[in-house]
């Protein structure tokens, strides 16, 4: 049965959908197969895997959850062989008010998912910033929750919330999810500020932090407006090495 993973932060631009693009290519590549969820209405993954929000307009997230489409007609095969997606656009917004009175609306998004887990080792779900309902689905059928951190001075104070938010989720809607780790990300060693969150955030959550560290990369932040994960964009580059060396670490701490 695959893992089901959120990457989460209700703090914006710290490298979430990034990672989740990444993280998914990555792990394809490492001939896992792999399903990515875009959950935000925004639409960034799916347009950052060369997919047009308004593309595909009755075969997205929003049609799933609303009970309209049966989950295996909305995946759309991407570049990579071993990578599915499940697109989202602006329409997925809809799902807070129209579902907000349904008995069992939290759980939504598992039990659409529960026929495809068997199909995937991991199944990665890009979250929106806010903690709406289609977050709280998110968090509600995954196993554990990966959590980037951009190195600044409001770092850990924001994660303190978020933590909260996990604890509320466990205790009233998923008592399994845990917490995978927290991955810094646009680290930049050269800065003071940078090396000492970092160290803070190695005091306070020990081994929840991943070893691997995003390195601030010029090539990462172009890639999504060509459609590409950085791999097919620049296999050269420090981010491509960032996140296959982050896959590999994500790997081996589900294989243990």
């Amino acid at each position: 049965m695959g893992k089901v993973i959120s990457i989460a932060n209700q703090k914006g631009g710290v490298g979430k959908t990034t990672t989740a693009i990444n993280l998914a290519a990555s792990l394809a590549v490492l001939e896992k197969k792999v399903l990515i969820i875009d959950a935000d209405p925004q639409a960034n993954t799916t347009s950052g895997l060369n997919f047009l929000p308004d593309q595909n307009q009755d075969r997205t997230l929003y049609e799933v959850l609303y009970g309209t489409l049966d989950i295996h007609d909305a995946l759309i095969q991407t570049e990579i062989a071993q990578l599915h997606m499940i697109p989202a656009n602006i329409n997925l917004v809809g799902i807070e008010t129209e579902k907000i009175e349904e008995e069992g609306k939290e759980f939504l998004l598992k039990n659409a998912l529960e026929p495809l887990r068997d199909d995937y080792d991991f199944i990665l779900i890009d979250c929106s910033p806010s903690l709406g309902l289609i977050t709280i689905n998110a968090l509600t059928a995954s196993d554990s929750v990966i959590i980037p951190v951009q190195p600044e001075f409001f770092a850990l104070e924001g994660l303190g919330k978020l933590s909260q938010t996990i604890r509320i989720i466990k205790s009233e809607l998923n008592p399994e999810l845990t917490i995978e780790g927290f991955l810094v990300t646009m680290f930049d060693g050269r800065t003071r500020l940078h090396n000492q969150v970092l160290d803070d955030l190695r005091e306070h959550f020990g081994g929840l932090v991943f070893d691997t560290i995003i390195q601030r990369n010029i090539r990462l932040s172009e890639a999504p407006s060509h459609g590409k994960p950085i791999i097919l964009y620049d296999v050269i580059s420090n981010g491509t090495s960032n996140y296959m060396n982050f896959a590999s670490e994500v790997i081996k701490k589900n294989s243990k």
